[in-house]
């Protein structure tokens, strides 16, 4: 009797065509499932009753949260008895996974790593920097409210040519970010977990945090969010930083109090700031809502059909590669050298 093939779990929806087609054509090397449940407590039990037994692999989606909750503690065993060996993650991003806890069960995580993503989140991060630094966002208020550049008219911004951008957080996105805004003009520099090589830096000075806070006119946040990066910049990393800075951040929310941020405005230290991510998406706090002069974004870094195709077109491949080598094109930072056995 010829061996059964192994299965795999599709959490979320495949949104485009190409990725959909790439998708399908697993089936030759697995069968491909799906959950019936719809939330978290549900999708526990359907775990636990044997329904993904045989599952090798898990495709999942940031949407997918709404259904299974933060994969961690009772999920993550569960999982790992029904066989679970991969979670190949559609994100940058992977804060909704307990990595600790999938190592401990053996479950190896991939995360979507395509040239495609980081250009696209560093193409937000420069919108957003340009917007604040040059005070854009009064004036395409007033502009729709049919006032011009208003009464009495925006104050005037700044050029980006000769001001210190600091990047926290030089891995793919930084490294893009660096480039554009290098040839804006930008001197660079970034504090990284680790010093990048000649090479990598292209140019880019490196700096301990505290001289990174002090020295910038930009700051831009481009790190994960982990239990090390939760609130890290708040309200004495606001008060460090030169007076009218400018904060961009396109990494996650958790990594900045909101709160301490809308404060920082209130009382000039932080002149303006550009956000594509919140602390409880897809609430915002209403004291930067309620500000004109900050620039802000639903989430959108990687909203264009090239991005997104690419990045299905990435996570499909960590799947495929996980079925027919045992590993995973793009394993998180975390397991790295994390063992098969």
């Amino acid at each position: 009797m010829s061996e059964s093939k192994p299965k795999v779990l599709l959490l979320g929806e495949i949104e485009h065509a190409p990725a959909q087609s790439a998708y399908n054509s697993l089936s030759w090397l697995a069968d491909l499932i799906t959950p019936k449940s719809s939330n978290p407590a549900d999708f526990l039990e359907e775990c636990r009753s044997g329904a993904f037994n045989g599952t090798k692999a898990v495709y999942r989606t940031f949407h997918s949260v709404s259904i299974t909750g933060r994969i961690e503690g009772e999920v993550v065993k569960a999982l790992a008895e029904a066989g679970v060996r991969f979670i190949a993650h559609n994100g940058a991003g992977y804060d909704q996974i307990d990595i600790p806890a999938c190592t401990t069960h053996k479950i190896h995580v991939s995360n979507t790593a395509p040239p495609a993503l980081s250009a696209a989140t560093a193409d937000t991060a420069l919108f957003l920097l340009l917007g604040a630094l040059r005070n854009f966002n009064p004036s395409l208020l007033s502009l729709r409210s049919r006032n011009w550049r208003g009464t009495p008219p925006a104050a005037l911004g700044h050029d980006p040519s000769n001001k210190t951008l600091g990047i926290l957080g030089m891995g793919g996105i930084g490294r893009n970010l660096a480039s554009k805004a290098a040839a804006l003009g930008m001197s660079i520099i970034y504090h990284n977990r680790r010093k990048l090589s000649a090479e990598e830096e292209r140019g880019a000075r490196y700096v301990g945090f505290e001289g990174l806070l002090s020295e910038s006119d930009v700051v831009s946040l481009n790190l994960p969010l982990n239990e090390k990066t939760k609130g890290m910049i708040g309200k004495r990393e606001f008060g460090k930083m030169k007076k009218g800075a400018v904060v961009v951040n396109t990494a996650r929310g958790g990594v900045m109090d909101e709160g301490a941020l809308v404060e920082a405005l209130a009382q000039g230290q932080i002149s303006s700031c550009g956000l594509d991510v919140y602390e409880n998406e897809p609430e915002i706090h209403p004291g930067l809502i309620d500000n004109p002069k900050v620039m802000l974004l639903p989430h959108m870094g990687t909203w264009t059909e090239e991005t997104q195709t690419e990045m299905e077109l990435w996570n499909i491949g960590n799947v495929r590669s996980a079925l027919e080598t045992g590993r995973l094109k793009s394993p998180v930072a975390e397991q790295a050298d994390m063992s098969d056995e």
